[in-house]
C-alpha cells in the first residue's frame, strides 16, 4: 500500500475525478448530477482516496435509520490491489461505528470475485441474489451484510 494513501470527505472539487473514475469502472456510470444530489444528502457519506494528492478511488453509504447501504466503491484500475478498497471499506465500518450503524449492506456482481473476496474479508457474509439486478447485462446480485454488534 502506498504511504501516501489519504482517505477524506468527499469533497464537491472531487466530482471530475470521481466521474472519470465512474467511466473506467463501471458500463452504466453515475452522473454529475446522481454525485451532486449525493453531496447534498444528509443521509449520505463518501470518502475519497488519494494517492500523492490524485484521487484514485471513492466509496459511498447511505445511512438509513441504524443500517447503512453501500452504494458505491470504486478504484482506478491503475491502483488495483494495493489496499485501496481495503481502506475505503475500512473508513466505511469506522465512520458506521462511531455514527450508530450496526449493521451494512450491500450488493455486489456475482461474477466481481475480487470484490467478494475484500468483503468477506471484512466479515461480510452472503445473504441472497437479486435475480437480475444489472442493467447493463442483467447479470445477478450477491446481497451481503456486516453486523457490527
Amino acid at each position: 500500500m502506498s504511504e501516501n494513501l489519504n482517505i477524506r470527505s468527499m469533497e464537491y472539487n472531487d466530482l471530475d475525478a470521481v466521474l472519470d473514475l465512474e467511466q473506467k469502472c463501471f458500463d452504466i456510470p453515475w452522473t454529475r448530477g446522481m454525485f451532486e444530489d449525493e453531496l447534498f444528502n444528509p443521509n449520505a457519506i463518501y470518502f475519497v482516496a488519494e494517492d500523492r494528492g490524485k484521487v484514485c478511488g471513492y466509496a459511498g453509504m447511505w445511512k438509513i435509520i441504524d443500517e447503512g447501504h453501500v452504494t458505491n466503491l470504486a478504484v482506478h484500475p491503475d491502483h488495483r490491489g494495493k489496499g485501496f478498497g481495503k481502506k475505503l471499506i475500512q473508513s466505511l465500518i469506522s465512520y458506521s461505528k462511531e455514527n450508530g450503524i450496526n449493521a451494512i449492506t450491500l450488493e455486489v456482481r456475482v461474477s466481481n470475485i475480487a470484490a467478494i473476496s475484500l468483503y468477506e474479508s471484512f466479515g461480510f457474509a452472503r445473504a441472497g441474489i437479486r435475480r437480475q439486478y444489472y442493467a447493463d447485462n442483467n447479470e445477478d446480485a450477491l446481497i451481503m451484510w456486516l453486523y457490527l454488534n
